[in-house]
């Protein structure tokens, strides 16, 4: 009987170590469920950030687009500007060509 006894009791020890082995698994398990959900926060903090970012980039090319818009249509002014003033320059030397004749 002395050897059911013993077996008795390392059945009886073996089960308190898988009952703690089980304990302490559940508290990694439990941590590690904290920590899955800081890194999803940490995550989807990052996902609108990029989306924010994102966003500024289509303002920021659409305003570098009207402003070289602006520019285009400044240099096209100042074309139009120099060919008047070329047009008038002929037009006053014709006239002085036909006050010489």
């Amino acid at each position: 009987m002395a050897s059911l006894s013993s077996q008795m009791n390392v059945i009886v020890e073996k089960t308190k170590n898988l009952i703690q082995l089980c304990e302490a698994l559940q508290e990694e398990n439990d941590l590690l469920k904290l920590e899955l959900q800081s890194v999803q926060v940490a995550f989807d903090t990052s996902k609108a950030k990029i989306q924010q970012l994102e966003e500024q980039i289509k303002a920021m090319a659409v305003a570098k687009s009207l402003d070289e818009a602006k520019d285009k249509e400044a240099i096209n002014e100042k074309i139009l500007d120099t060919k008047q003033k070329i047009n008038d320059f002929v037009r006053e030397i014709d006239r002085c060509i036909n006050l010489l004749k």
